[in-house]
Parts: C-alpha cells; structure tokens; sequence
C-alpha cells in the first residue's frame, strides 16, 4: 500500500472543506494497512487544521457533510471516514479535528 494514498486521501478531504478568511490544511497522520477475506486496503488517521476567521463554523459546516462526501481516488473506494476528535480555541478562530478512515483498493 502506497503511503502517497494518506498524501491523496488528505487533498481529497482538503478539497472538501468549506471557505474560510484564513488557512485550511489537511495532513496524513497515520497509515496502516489492512484486510479482510475480501478487501485490501489501509486505515488511515487524518488532521485537519482551521486557522482563521470563521474556523470553528467552517468545522462544524465540513462535520455536517462529512457523512455525505463524496471522496473519489482512483483505484481506492473511501469505504469509511469518520470524526474522533476536535480541538477548538482563540475564539473561534481556531479548530483541529481528527478523522479515520478506511480505503479498499477498487478492483
């Protein structure tokens, strides 16, 4: 499993995320590979960085869709992505959160 799926899973999800007056970033944290009698594919662990304003509403807009996205890589189906954590500060200018997800190759 190729670890530049994380890098491609992250710009997928990056190119998901709402507007907001300052930095959006989205970075892979974590790749594991994994399998089942059927399927072959990788769990992956995701951050996701807002910084700006609006940040917080942004998150909480992006966590609203989540469930919903549509999230095309090319030979992988994202069967699984969900939220773990959030870290919010600066008065709403400031929010993190955490993501897993799973990806089986798409044969």
């Amino acid at each position: 499993m190729s670890r530049s799926l994380g890098e491609r899973l992250a710009r997928v999800v990056s190119a998901n995320i709402g507007t907001i007056g300052g930095e959006a970033r989205v970075e892979p944290l974590e790749q594991t590979d994994w399998a089942s009698v059927t399927f072959t594919g990788a769990r992956h662990r995701l951050r996701v960085t807002l910084d700006g304003e609006g940040a917080v509403g942004a998150a909480g807009d992006f966590l609203d869709k989540l469930p919903d996205l549509d999230l095309p890589i090319p030979g992988h189906i994202v069967a699984d992505i969900a939220f773990v954590a959030e870290e919010r500060g600066d008065n709403g200018r400031y929010a993190v959160l955490d993501l897993e997800a799973l990806t089986i190759e798409d044969r």
